[in-house]
């Protein structure tokens, strides 16, 4: 098998595993699409057939912008659905735990913990419920607006790619 292929299927694994990543937890999905962009400038790019320093860098700032939405979809959500410090740090906490019990602990922790910090602040049980509803919501707004920055990710990467190959 030529090194070159090798590299090819390195490069379309990491944008592929990375789309499935902006919706799957614990998958860095920006950083994987970002990561096969490098890939292709360090071990593919021959002289004149380079992605360019805007794609480069506008791939780095996806990935912040993902991180960001990332950390804020779920607390915008809680707030909005009138949570308290005790419920995000609840919530928090839940999280930390949920990450032992894959897929499921990382759906229940994170909303379990927010209804016992609710409920540990003094909140009736259908408020704090209310609340972890609104970070569960949070949560899957987050969800949807990653997979649509990996999606533009995986886009620009693929038509640079394209142009790159033209030259």
């Amino acid at each position: 098998m030529s090194l070159t292929i090798l590299w090819w299927g390195i490069v379309l694994g990491l944008v592929f595993i990375g789309l499935a990543g902006t919706i799957l937890p614990m998958l860095p999905g920006a950083v994987l699409i970002a990561l096969g962009a490098f890939v292709y400038e360090w071990f593919l790019a021959s002289p004149g057939h380079e992605l360019g320093g805007w794609t480069l860098a506008g791939m780095i700032a996806m990935v912040a912008l993902s991180s960001v939405v990332d950390l804020l979809s779920g607390l915008w959500g809680a707030k909005k659905y009138g949570a308290t410090r005790a419920g995000m740090l609840g919530g928090l906490l839940g999280l930390f735990v949920g990450l032992f019990f894959n897929l499921p602990g990382l759906i229940l922790g994170p909303t379990l913990g927010v209804v016992l910090g609710e409920m540990s602040a003094g909140k009736q049980w259908s408020a704090a419920v209310r609340v972890a509803w609104g970070t569960m919501i949070g949560t899957a707004v987050g969800m949807a607006l990653r997979l649509g920055i990996g999606l533009t990710m995986a886009a620009w990467l693929c038509f640079s790619l394209w142009r790159a190959q033209g030259r």
